[in-house]
């Protein structure tokens, strides 16, 4: 399964990933404990996690175009709701364990 990851810089982590967790939980399915999301989309599946300083999101999906269209969604969301904070998210491979 194709996966990517993207680090993002912010101080207020804990807050972008409630703002998704909430917003996402009007669409999707949606598990959240503490400074970790899990977020079901048709296509794939995202994660977000909280970090001193960064958000960390993760996008797993099928193939490799469903794996553009979750970084699109977790990426657009979040640049649209961190945009005073000038947030922005560049995706890369996940380097497998």
């Amino acid at each position: 399964m194709p996966e990517s990851v993207a680090y993002v810089a912010t101080d207020r982590a804990e807050r972008y990933l409630k703002q998704l967790a909430s917003h996402f939980g009007h669409k999707v399915p949606v598990v959240r404990e503490g400074p970790h999301a899990e977020f079901s989309f048709d296509m794939g599946y995202g994660v977000a996690d909280a970090s001193r300083g960064y958000l960390v999101l993760t996008a797993q999906a099928r193939s490799a175009n469903d794996l553009v269209s979750v970084q699109d969604i977790l990426a657009r969301h979040l640049a649209e709701f961190g945009e005073r904070d000038g947030l922005t998210v560049s995706w890369s491979p996940a380097i497998a364990a």
